[in-house]
């Protein structure tokens, strides 16, 4: 099994990123992640252009990827998001890379851009551990 095929097994089962909103893990590496969202009307707002929630909701999603898969385990304990334009996009894409990861804590950047190459935000997230990486 590939790196890319046991992250999506064992991320399964974070139902709100994947089944309600579609979140998808496209690739994955040391400190690394890369998810899509292909983007429907039940993620839009009144204006029609994707709601905070759903850029956000991406955003950690790829940090819980990049900051967990193979490691240890680590939840997001602060967050902070800079919107900076509105996609017009069919596909939002997060990539998550560890800054540092230290015995306790660790800083990851998220970038999230949409298919027509615009950056849509820019998210630092804070993580605290709390347990072991389960041995195999």
């Amino acid at each position: 099994m590939t790196d890319l095929e046991r992250a999506r097994h064992a991320f399964y089962s974070t139902t709100f990123a994947t089944e309600v909103t579609g979140c998808v893990i496209d690739a994955v590496g040391d400190g690394y992640a890369r998810c899509s969202m292909a983007l429907t009307p039940a993620h839009k707002n009144s204006l029609g252009v994707p709601m905070g929630g759903a850029v956000f909701t991406l955003a950690d999603f790829a940090f819980g990827v990049a900051s967990n898969f193979d490691r240890d385990v680590f939840v997001s304990s602060a967050a902070e998001i800079h919107f900076l334009t509105a996609s017009q996009g069919k596909i939002l894409t997060a990539e998550a890379r560890e800054i540092r990861t230290g015995r306790q804590t660790c800083l990851f950047a998220v970038t999230v851009t949409d298919d027509l190459g615009s950056q849509v935000a820019y998210v630092t997230v804070t993580g605290m551990k709390v347990g072991e990486r389960k041995k195999k």
